[in-house]
C-alpha cells in the first residue's frame, strides 16, 4: 500500500552530487544532470533551498514529490535527504534516489527497489540517515576507469567528453523519464523499461 500524503509530498526524489561549477560535468554529477533534465521537461526550477539542498515541487500522476539537489556534498547526501523524509513523513519505500554507477556500462539504468550501497559513498550516507537499505534507487552508468590502477576518486570527478557527454546527456533524459514513470506507474513498469 503506496503512503499518500493528500496535504503535503507524497515522494521524496533525491538527485545526488556535489554542489558547485567545479564538479558540473562530472561521473558523480550524473544525479544532478538527471535533475536538470527533470526540470527543463517539466519546465521547472529546482532552486528552492530547503534540507541543505535545492528543491522544487512537481506534481505527476496525483502525487506531490519533492524533487531535491542536495547541497551537502556527495559524502553526506543523507543529511538532506532523511530531514525532508522526516519532514513530510514520506516512508523509505518512497524516497527515491539518482545517482552514479561505475559498475555499469556509460549511459546504461538500474532501477533496483532496495539494496546495498555498492561502494557509493553517497548511497552509503542516505542508507545511515535513513536507517535502511529498503528505498528504490536508479543508479546511472558512468563506466569503470580504464584501467585497474586508475584512482576510483579521480575518476568519478572526470568529466564527460565528445561522444561520452552527449551518451550521459541522453542518459539523464532516460532516467528522468524513469523517475515520472516509477511515480506513476509503479517500479516493475519503470524495471521493465527502463533497466539495461
Amino acid at each position: 500500500m503506496l503512503f499518500s500524503n493528500k496535504n503535503g509530498v507524497s515522494w521524496v526524489v533525491a538527485f545526488l552530487g556535489n554542489p558547485g561549477p567545479r564538479y558540473q560535468g562530472t561521473r558523480h554529477n550524473a544525479g544532478f544532470m538527471a535533475a536538470d533534465a527533470l526540470a527543463q521537461a517539466q519546465k521547472l526550477r529546482i532552486d528552492r533551498l530547503r534540507f541543505q539542498a535545492l528543491t522544487a515541487v512537481w506534481e505527476i500522476g496525483g502525487e506531490k514529490v519533492l524533487l531535491m539537489k542536495p547541497q551537502t556534498y556527495m559524502n553526506l547526501s543523507g543529511e538532506a535527504v532523511s530531514k525532508a523524509a522526516r519532514f513530510y513523513k514520506v516512508p523509505p519505500a518512497q524516497v527515491l534516489v539518482v545517482s552514479d554507477e561505475t559498475a555499469l556500462p556509460l549511459g546504461k539504468l538500474r532501477i533496483r527497489q532496495k539494496g546495498s550501497a555498492g561502494g557509493h559513498n553517497g548511497l552509503k550516507s542516505v542508507i545511515a540517515c535513513l536507517g535502511t537499505e529498503e528505498f528504490p534507487r536508479i543508479r546511472i552508468g558512468v563506466g569503470a576507469p580504464p584501467h585497474p590502477d586508475y584512482d576510483m576518486a579521480d575518476w568519478v570527478m572526470s568529466s564527460f567528453k565528445n561522444q561520452d557527454a552527449e551518451t550521459m546527456a541522453q542518459a539523464a533524459q532516460r532516467a528522468a523519464q524513469a523517475v515520472g514513470c516509477y511515480i506513476s506507474q509503479g517500479p516493475d513498469k519503470a524495471m521493465s523499461g527502463y533497466n539495461g
